[in-house]
């Protein structure tokens, strides 16, 4: 029987945790996920369940015609008679601060604007199904959305991350240095893939051994959406794997587990490491480098894009190597040199010309 991949296995685990959620949501929900199931991804429907659900527990707790009643019970008839554009306003600002499940939650304005769209999509879809008289969901105007700052590593701040990384003694602790020196050679290997390559934290983890090709640099990785595509990494990287693999083989050998254990960066415990332990070394490593930033395996790619940009001036290279199906979001986020840009304009300006 064949191995399931670690695609596979992550989208199996969100469609029961889908279907959970699904039990909890009223009937009508089915239909709409039945109707938008072949355009969007099980992570998009798991977004949309979880919105939902946050709102339906909203109305059941807050709007009145909803208070009492369980979240399964609501029907179609319900949102028509109750629910008018200033109830979805008063969910908007509702978001600020909230309380889910018995948990504290703040929403900023990107968060609003997610949870809107959700709403307005299942109230579009049933409209047009002539189920609801109103679309009372699109009059509802989107948060304004301010736009932050990219966060990525200069180029010195990359040198200090990896030479952080390679040392044997970084933290002044003998204990943490003990155990970060045991797990280097992989941290080592992680951290140059992904600044070498921008590949997602998530593609990373899902990396198996057989998906590398080292003679000719080239590697097998598996984007957003399920789909296969080979990309290539410099002999930098090259070096880092080859560095890593020993420490890997000799530890799944002890174990009695080198035949069973397909993928490539390990965790002590011998299973293929977590997204989780990745975001966690990433952030060790990176607050050396610069504590202000937060670097996360996201600003990596953002460093590895923004670098690539300025090496080939290549927009629609960078949007192929990083897997953007839209230019556009690569120009919004990996090509935006705006600190380049100030510098150059300061010295366009001349206030007092010499003769």
């Amino acid at each position: 029987m064949a191995k399931t991949s670690y695609y596979d296995q992550f989208t199996e685990e969100k469609y029961i945790k889908f279907n959970e959620m699904l039990d909890k949501l009223p009937y009508f929900c089915g239909e709409y996920f039945t109707g938008v199931d072949m355009r969007t991804s099980i992570l998009t429907k798991l977004n949309y369940a979880t919105d939902f659900m946050i709102f339906f527990d909203f109305l059941v707790h807050k709007v009145r015609g909803f208070i009492g009643k369980d979240i399964t019970e609501i029907t179609l008839d319900d949102l028509d008679r109750y629910v008018t554009s200033s109830e979805i306003e008063y969910f908007l600002r509702y978001l600020s601060f909230y309380s889910f499940n018995g948990k504290p939650y703040r929403n900023g304005e990107k968060a609003k604007a997610r949870k809107l769209s959700s709403i307005r999509s299942m109230f579009k879809y049933f409209y047009n199904k002539d189920k609801l008289k109103e679309n009372v969901a699109s009059k509802v105007a989107t948060p304004k959305l301010h736009d932050k700052a990219i966060i990525r590593l200069d180029d010195e701040e990359v040198d200090v991350m990896l030479d952080v990384v390679e040392r044997e003694k970084k933290f002044g602790s003998e204990f943490r240095d003990k155990y970060n020196l045991n797990t280097r050679d992989r941290d080592i290997a992680i951290v140059t893939l992904m600044l070498g390559t921008g590949i997602r934290v998530s593609e990373c983890v899902g990396l198996n051994v057989d998906d590398v090709d080292l003679k000719n640099l080239a590697f097998r990785v598996t984007r957003k959406g399920g789909n296969v595509t080979v990309l290539y990494f410099s002999e930098e990287v090259r070096d880092a794997i080859e560095l890593y693999l020993p420490w890997r083989q000799e530890r799944l050998l002890k174990a009695g587990l080198y035949s069973d254990v397909d993928a490539l960066f390990i965790s002590l415990q011998n299973k293929r490491i977590t997204v989780r332990a990745v975001e966690n070394l990433v952030k060790k490593y990176s607050s050396t480098a610069n504590p202000l930033k937060g670097v996360s395996p996201h600003k990596l790619r953002s460093t590895y894009g923004t670098r690539l940009y300025r090496e080939t001036k290549d927009i629609y290279m960078v949007a192929e190597v990083l897997g953007h199906r839209d230019v556009n979001t690569t120009k919004k986020h990996y090509a935006a040199i705006d600190e380049d840009i100030k510098r150059e304009a300061s010295t366009k300006v001349v206030l007092h010309k010499k003769n």
